[in-house]
């Protein structure tokens, strides 16, 4: 089973590229993230005609997740769980049969948090510390699962391009990778760095200072395995080459593969 994330930043403005890379790559399960669409806005009917089955929690303007599968998503959940008075459209899980068991497969788009300091700085952390907890309580039932999606989090100096650059920012603060760590500890893999030890792979190229053009990335983009899911991978790899098509997000896809 091919597995995909991707922040897609607005599928609208980006249709076409994705439908191109879902004909080229053939990925069984894609996750989208800030899709920037409500969930009757979202181009469902384009997906569909590829075979896809679609499950969406979007919001207006901002945000949104979504989740598309070649077979039926089953026990979708909308929102993470613990989200009292939160609206924003940021998680959707759902299990997907495959043909050797199921898998169950959340979208993430967690927050950006900047600037560190503020209101959002806490609501960032806050919501990690929600996912981690959820996290915890999908890993007591050991099947196999899934957490993927942009974390906004850089675990590691080598996952960006120069640490010092990124010092300010949310995405690299010490409270932000420690509670990247504290998911991570749970005893979920990076599925990326279990197939990769090379420094400087990115998944996120700004679209300002010519980023993408002198390679000034950051990985933020993760697959995150349960034991089960880690004992079936077969490859992790970046689309890094979807950075260069013609309206690119300023994401590209993770894909993975699992025997499932």
């Amino acid at each position: 089973m091919k597995i995909a994330t991707w922040n897609v930043n607005s599928v609208k403005a980006r249709l076409d590229t994705v439908l191109a890379w879902l004909k080229e790559a053939s990925p069984d399960v894609v996750c989208l993230q800030e899709i920037k669409t409500t969930d009757e806005g979202f181009p469902a009917d384009a997906f569909e005609s590829l075979g896809y089955n679609c499950a969406v929690h979007g919001q207006k303007s901002y945000n949104g997740v979504a989740i598309l599968s070649r077979r039926p998503p089953e026990d979708v959940v909308r929102r993470l769980p613990g989200a009292d008075g939160d609206d924003h459209a940021r998680y959707i899980e759902a299990v997907i049969p495959g043909d050797s068991g199921v898998v169950r497969v959340a979208s993430i788009y967690a927050p950006n948090g900047n600037p560190p300091g503020t209101e959002r700085f806490s609501y960032k952390l806050d919501w990690l510390e929600r996912l981690s907890r959820h996290a915890g309580r999908m890993l007591a039932f050991e099947e196999n699962l899934v957490l993927t999606g942009d974390y906004n989090v850089i675990p590691a100096p080598e996952d960006c391009f120069d640490p010092n650059a990124w010092l300010g920012d949310a995405l690299f603060q010490p409270e932000s990778r420690a509670a990247f760590r504290r998911i991570t500890n749970l005893g979920l893999t990076d599925a990326f760095r279990a197939c990769h030890a090379e420094p400087r792979s990115y998944t996120f190229w700004d679209y300002q200072a010519g980023a993408w053009v002198k390679d000034h990335g950051i990985r933020i983009d993760h697959v995150l395995l349960s034991p089960q899911a880690a004992d079936r991978l077969i490859s992790c790899s970046i689309q890094r080459k979807v950075r260069g098509w013609e309206k690119p997000s300023d994401h590209v896809p993770v894909l993975c593969e699992l025997v499932i």
